[in-house]
């Protein structure tokens, strides 16, 4: 079994948000499209904020750090 990688797999959370915040919106109308973009919306948040995350892998326990203070003016 190959070994695990964080950062690789932090990569592959930034992959998926591109592939989220980049995807077209189905043929779909009203209320089923209004659901799905709201999904899309937080699958991006979600995808993107691990993709930002600083990752440690110490005994056997991954730990994600993720800065969610605002940005200093």
């Amino acid at each position: 079994m190959a070994s695990f990688d964080p950062e690789a797999m932090i990569e592959r959370f930034r992959a998926r948000a591109e592939a989220v915040k980049s995807r077209g919106l189905p043929p779909v109308e009203g209320p089923e499209r209004a659901r799905f973009k709201a999904q899309a919306q937080q699958d991006f948040m979600d995808y993107a904020m691990v993709g930002d995350a600083t990752a440690s892998l110490v005994d056997g326990i991954l730990t994600l750090t993720i800065d969610l203070r605002p940005p200093s003016a």
